[in-house]
């Protein structure tokens, strides 16, 4: 009898071990096909773009449509002057943006009481959560006005307004990840630190900081693609003039609100001169991330 019990134990063992086996293949292959979804998606994406935008770069050239300084269509199609625009916006929502961000997420990981941080971290998140027409409306009532009132000019609808805007709408993205990289490290961290004599404030930016960095530069890198990706608050607030901006007081288009304003009606070698705008976004992107890998991974050697 006992050997006949065995013999059903081992037999249910192994039905129950092929029925794992096969459950754990079906999570298998549902993980491996969610993954490739993105993959799927980003190549598709990339793909659409090229297959769209290499009629612009036969017909006008690589050189003239990217470093020409003129954006008449259908005769030149130099988008120059708007690759300037994005990056100074962006850069200088990054010099203003960025700081604040990071600090603010210190303030909510390690120095803000609870009942501070239980205010200030829904505020943050909520600022998350605005769509950017309204940012480019406080933009356009507000931030506008006040330019013109600050530097006396006839128009505040300038790079400045666009930085503030940009400055503004990136900081939920940088803020939030930046505290979720803080509050992520081992407390022995900052307890070693003090224990050997650091002061809280010099733990935090000689340990904690130092340690969290690789999360930190990633929020930053979602906060930059934010920026330049960013659309119709730009649309709004920056004056939309395709010339080669002279200062940050004058009116500039980004890439970006480029194709927005023109897609609607471009047909043939201008449609596809906006695709090729599509196409210098996304080689910026791939450029910014993979800088941010390098970046990672040699500090981390």
């Amino acid at each position: 009898m006992d050997t006949v019990n065995k013999i059903r134990t081992s037999e249910l063992q192994l039905a129950q071990k092929q029925t794992y086996d096969w459950v754990g293949k079906g999570f298998h292959l549902l993980f491996l096909c969610s993954a490739m979804v993105g993959v799927v998606s980003v190549a598709t994406i990339g793909g659409f773009l090229f297959y769209e935008g290499l009629p612009a770069f036969q017909e006008a050239g690589v050189s003239e449509l990217i470093l020409g300084s003129e954006w008449l269509p259908p005769a030149l199609f130099g988008i120059f002057p708007m690759i300037v625009a994005s990056l100074i916006s962006t850069a200088g929502a990054v010099i203003i943006g960025v700081p604040v961000a990071i600090l603010t997420a210190i303030f909510l990981a390690e120095l803000a009481p609870k009942w501070l941080a239980d205010i200030v971290r829904p505020a943050v998140e909520l600022l998350a959560g605005i769509p950017s027409v309204v940012y480019g409306f406080f933009g356009l009532v507000i931030i506008v006005p006040a330019i013109e009132t600050l530097f006396n000019i006839p128009a505040g609808n300038t790079i400045l307004a666009g930085i503030i805007v940009l400055a503004i709408m990136i900081l939920p993205t940088v803020i939030t990840i930046s505290e979720t990289s803080l509050r992520a490290l081992p407390s022995v961290y900052k307890e070693g630190a003090l224990a050997l004599g650091a002061s809280h404030i010099y733990s935090i930016f000689k340990v904690l900081v130092p340690a969290a960095r690789s999360g930190i530069l990633t929020g930053v890198a979602l906060g930059v693609a934010r920026a330049i990706g960013e659309t119709m608050a730009i649309i709004m607030v920056m004056g939309n003039a395709p010339a080669m901006p002279g200062s940050i007081l004058e009116p500039a288009r980004t890439l970006t609100a480029n194709i927005a304003m023109e897609m609607s009606y471009a047909t043939g070698i201008h449609a596809s001169a906006l695709y090729s705008t599509g196409i210098v976004l996304l080689v910026f992107i791939v450029l910014l991330n993979t800088t941010l890998l390098y970046v990672n991974r040699k500090r981390s050697c």
